[in-house]
Protein backbone atom coordinates (compact mmCIF):
# COMPACT_ATOMS: atom_id res chain seq x y z
CA UNK A 1 0.00 0.00 0.00
CA UNK A 2 2.91 2.44 0.05
CA UNK A 3 2.60 5.66 -1.71
CA UNK A 4 -1.47 4.45 -2.31
CA UNK A 5 -4.10 6.92 -2.41
CA UNK A 6 -8.15 5.57 -3.81
CA UNK A 7 -11.00 7.30 -3.40
CA UNK A 8 -14.40 5.21 -3.24
CA UNK A 9 -17.62 7.55 -4.45
CA UNK A 10 -20.64 6.19 -2.51
CA UNK A 11 -23.77 8.46 -2.39
CA UNK A 12 -23.07 10.15 0.62
CA UNK A 13 -20.06 8.38 1.98
CA UNK A 14 -16.54 8.42 0.55
CA UNK A 15 -13.67 6.16 1.16
CA UNK A 16 -10.05 7.50 1.19
CA UNK A 17 -7.14 5.48 1.53
CA UNK A 18 -4.02 7.32 1.57
CA UNK A 19 -0.35 5.86 3.48
CA UNK A 20 0.16 6.38 7.35
CA UNK A 21 3.42 4.86 8.37
CA UNK A 22 1.58 1.63 5.97
CA UNK A 23 -1.91 3.49 5.25
CA UNK A 24 -3.93 5.30 6.74
CA UNK A 25 -8.20 4.88 6.28
CA UNK A 26 -10.49 8.01 6.08
CA UNK A 27 -14.15 7.66 5.61
CA UNK A 28 -15.98 10.54 5.03
CA UNK A 29 -19.98 11.07 5.74
CA UNK A 30 -22.41 13.09 5.06
CA UNK A 31 -22.87 15.07 8.44
CA UNK A 32 -20.11 13.59 10.09
CA UNK A 33 -16.48 12.39 9.99
CA UNK A 34 -14.87 10.08 12.72
CA UNK A 35 -11.46 9.79 13.06
CA UNK A 36 -9.99 6.95 15.01
CA UNK A 37 -6.21 5.09 14.59
CA UNK A 38 -5.69 1.90 15.69
CA UNK A 39 -2.35 0.56 15.31
CA UNK A 40 -1.26 1.31 11.61
CA UNK A 41 -4.96 2.20 10.90
CA UNK A 42 -6.69 5.69 11.16
CA UNK A 43 -10.47 6.46 10.52
CA UNK A 44 -11.19 9.77 10.67
CA UNK A 45 -14.87 11.54 11.32
CA UNK A 46 -15.18 14.98 10.95
CA UNK A 47 -18.00 17.88 10.12
CA UNK A 48 -17.92 18.75 6.70
CA UNK A 49 -18.14 22.43 7.89
CA UNK A 50 -16.54 22.94 11.47
CA UNK A 51 -15.59 22.12 14.32
CA UNK A 52 -15.72 22.05 17.78
CA UNK A 53 -14.83 20.17 21.61
CA UNK A 54 -12.31 17.31 20.56
CA UNK A 55 -12.50 14.37 22.33
CA UNK A 56 -9.13 12.03 22.61
CA UNK A 57 -8.60 9.12 24.00
CA UNK A 58 -4.87 7.20 23.52
CA UNK A 59 -3.79 3.60 24.16
CA UNK A 60 -0.93 1.68 22.73
CA UNK A 61 -3.25 0.66 19.68
CA UNK A 62 -5.60 3.47 19.26
CA UNK A 63 -6.12 7.17 19.15
CA UNK A 64 -9.79 8.47 19.50
CA UNK A 65 -10.35 11.73 18.14
CA UNK A 66 -14.27 13.56 17.86
CA UNK A 67 -15.23 16.64 16.69
CA UNK A 68 -18.94 17.85 16.45
CA UNK A 69 -19.73 21.20 14.50
CA UNK A 70 -19.28 24.39 16.51
CA UNK A 71 -21.32 27.46 15.39
CA UNK A 72 -18.89 30.48 17.19
CA UNK A 73 -15.67 31.09 18.66
CA UNK A 74 -18.20 31.00 22.30
CA UNK A 75 -18.27 27.50 21.91
CA UNK A 76 -14.80 26.45 22.60
CA UNK A 77 -12.91 26.25 25.94
CA UNK A 78 -9.08 26.38 25.92
CA UNK A 79 -6.45 26.01 28.51
CA UNK A 80 -5.47 29.24 30.72
CA UNK A 81 -1.77 29.30 31.57
CA UNK A 82 -2.73 27.43 34.98
CA UNK A 83 -4.34 24.17 32.14
CA UNK A 84 -8.11 25.47 33.64
CA UNK A 85 -10.52 26.16 31.29
CA UNK A 86 -10.89 28.89 29.84
CA UNK A 87 -14.47 29.68 28.75
CA UNK A 88 -14.42 31.99 25.83
CA UNK A 89 -18.41 32.09 26.17
CA UNK A 90 -17.37 34.72 28.95
CA UNK A 91 -16.27 36.87 26.23
CA UNK A 92 -19.37 37.03 24.47
CA UNK A 93 -20.30 40.54 22.99
CA UNK A 94 -16.42 41.49 22.75
CA UNK A 95 -13.87 42.06 19.80
CA UNK A 96 -11.67 39.95 20.17
CA UNK A 97 -7.81 39.60 18.30
CA UNK A 98 -6.20 36.19 18.48
CA UNK A 99 -2.40 35.92 17.93
CA UNK A 100 -0.26 32.74 17.73
CA UNK A 101 2.96 34.18 19.88
CA UNK A 102 6.59 32.89 20.77
CA UNK A 103 9.11 34.11 22.76
CA UNK A 104 12.15 34.01 20.65
CA UNK A 105 11.09 34.72 17.33
CA UNK A 106 12.08 37.71 15.26
CA UNK A 107 8.12 38.76 14.94
CA UNK A 108 8.35 38.85 19.32
CA UNK A 109 8.73 42.05 19.47
CA UNK A 110 4.96 42.85 18.34
CA UNK A 111 4.01 41.82 21.58
CA UNK A 112 4.96 45.48 22.23
CA UNK A 113 2.48 46.78 19.41
CA UNK A 114 0.03 44.03 20.37
CA UNK A 115 0.32 45.76 23.87
CA UNK A 116 -0.28 49.40 22.91
CA UNK A 117 -3.09 48.33 20.59
CA UNK A 118 -4.71 46.46 23.50
CA UNK A 119 -4.46 49.63 25.71
CA UNK A 120 -4.80 52.27 23.12
CA UNK A 121 -8.21 50.56 22.16
CA UNK A 122 -9.64 49.42 25.70
CA UNK A 123 -9.32 52.89 27.48
CA UNK A 124 -12.16 53.90 25.31
CA UNK A 125 -13.40 50.27 24.52
CA UNK A 126 -13.17 47.96 27.11
CA UNK A 127 -15.27 45.34 25.15
CA UNK A 128 -12.11 44.90 23.34
CA UNK A 129 -9.33 41.93 24.35
CA UNK A 130 -6.32 40.10 23.03
CA UNK A 131 -5.66 36.65 23.92
CA UNK A 132 -2.28 35.24 22.92
CA UNK A 133 -1.94 31.75 22.34
CA UNK A 134 1.75 30.53 22.75
CA UNK A 135 3.09 28.43 20.55
CA UNK A 136 6.61 26.15 19.88
CA UNK A 137 5.42 24.03 16.10
CA UNK A 138 7.51 26.87 14.36
CA UNK A 139 11.22 26.65 14.85
CA UNK A 140 11.18 25.48 18.88
CA UNK A 141 11.01 29.26 19.51
CA UNK A 142 8.61 29.41 22.53
CA UNK A 143 10.24 26.26 24.61
CA UNK A 144 9.64 27.47 28.19
CA UNK A 145 6.83 26.37 30.44
CA UNK A 146 3.49 28.52 30.57
CA UNK A 147 5.04 30.08 34.01
CA UNK A 148 8.41 30.88 32.14
CA UNK A 149 6.35 32.19 29.14
CA UNK A 150 3.66 34.50 31.28
CA UNK A 151 7.16 36.25 33.32
CA UNK A 152 8.94 36.94 29.68
CA UNK A 153 5.86 38.38 28.38
CA UNK A 154 5.19 40.66 31.75
CA UNK A 155 8.90 41.80 32.06
CA UNK A 156 9.76 42.61 28.55
CA UNK A 157 6.96 44.09 27.52
CA UNK A 158 4.59 44.31 30.17
CA UNK A 159 1.82 42.31 28.54
CA UNK A 160 -1.15 42.93 30.49
CA UNK A 161 -4.01 41.09 28.24
CA UNK A 162 -4.37 37.63 28.29
CA UNK A 163 -1.54 34.67 27.67
CA UNK A 164 -3.60 31.48 27.68
CA UNK A 165 -2.11 28.29 27.89
CA UNK A 166 0.76 26.78 24.87
CA UNK A 167 -0.68 25.28 22.18
CA UNK A 168 -0.47 23.55 18.89
CA UNK A 169 -2.13 25.41 16.09
CA UNK A 170 -1.57 22.92 13.22
CA UNK A 171 -2.09 18.91 13.00
CA UNK A 172 -3.09 16.54 15.40
CA UNK A 173 -2.85 17.77 18.23
CA UNK A 174 -3.93 21.25 17.12
CA UNK A 175 -6.65 23.17 19.60
CA UNK A 176 -9.71 22.60 18.25
CA UNK A 177 -10.50 26.42 18.05
CA UNK A 178 -7.60 26.74 16.05
CA UNK A 179 -9.30 24.22 13.85
CA UNK A 180 -12.56 25.99 13.61
CA UNK A 181 -10.58 29.36 13.02
CA UNK A 182 -8.49 28.17 10.23
CA UNK A 183 -11.57 26.72 8.45
CA UNK A 184 -14.00 29.92 9.04
CA UNK A 185 -10.69 31.83 7.35
CA UNK A 186 -8.34 30.27 5.24
CA UNK A 187 -5.57 32.37 4.48
CA UNK A 188 -4.02 32.82 0.33
CA UNK A 189 -5.50 30.59 -2.17
CA UNK A 190 -7.47 28.93 0.44
CA UNK A 191 -4.85 27.38 2.77
CA UNK A 192 -5.65 26.54 6.18
CA UNK A 193 -2.77 26.20 7.95
CA UNK A 194 -1.13 28.81 10.29
CA UNK A 195 2.27 29.40 8.75
CA UNK A 196 4.48 31.37 11.59
CA UNK A 197 4.11 32.99 14.88
CA UNK A 198 2.42 35.90 14.99
CA UNK A 199 -0.92 35.11 12.60
CA UNK A 200 -3.55 36.83 13.77
CA UNK A 201 -7.19 36.23 13.85
CA UNK A 202 -9.99 39.04 14.94
CA UNK A 203 -13.36 37.83 16.08
CA UNK A 204 -16.60 40.43 16.08
CA UNK A 205 -19.09 40.54 18.50
CA UNK A 206 -20.72 37.91 16.97
CA UNK A 207 -18.40 35.41 17.61
CA UNK A 208 -17.25 34.96 14.04
CA UNK A 209 -14.37 35.25 12.70
CA UNK A 210 -13.81 38.81 10.83
CA UNK A 211 -10.38 39.15 9.57
CA UNK A 212 -6.67 37.15 8.98
CA UNK A 213 -3.58 38.61 8.98
CA UNK A 214 0.14 37.26 7.82
CA UNK A 215 2.72 37.59 10.59
CA UNK A 216 4.39 40.40 8.63
CA UNK A 217 1.25 42.49 9.43
CA UNK A 218 1.97 45.13 12.56
CA UNK A 219 -0.44 45.39 15.22
CA UNK A 220 -1.16 49.22 14.34
CA UNK A 221 -2.32 48.02 11.43
CA UNK A 222 -5.25 46.66 12.72
CA UNK A 223 -6.54 49.41 14.74
CA UNK A 224 -9.03 50.46 11.83
CA UNK A 225 -10.53 46.78 11.40
CA UNK A 226 -10.51 46.49 15.22
CA UNK A 227 -12.58 49.80 15.38
CA UNK A 228 -14.91 48.73 12.34
CA UNK A 229 -16.02 45.68 14.39
CA UNK A 230 -16.65 47.88 17.85
CA UNK A 231 -18.87 49.95 15.86
CA UNK A 232 -21.06 47.72 15.39
CA UNK A 233 -24.16 47.62 17.83
CA UNK A 234 -23.93 44.84 20.23
CA UNK A 235 -26.08 41.49 19.64
CA UNK A 236 -28.76 41.28 22.14
CA UNK A 237 -28.76 37.99 24.32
Amino acid sequence: MQGARVLFQLSAVALKITPKRLFTTSFRLYRNRFRTSFGFYSISIRPLNSTTTTVRGKGQLFTTKIMASATSFYDFKPKDKKGDEYPLAQLKGKVILIVNTASKCGFTPQFAGLEKLYKDISTAHPDFTILGFPCNQFGGQDPGSNDEIQSFCQINYGVSFPVLGKIDVNGANAEPLYEWLKSEKPGLMGLKRVKWNFEKFLIGRDGQVKGRWASTTKPEALKEAVEKELAVKPVEA
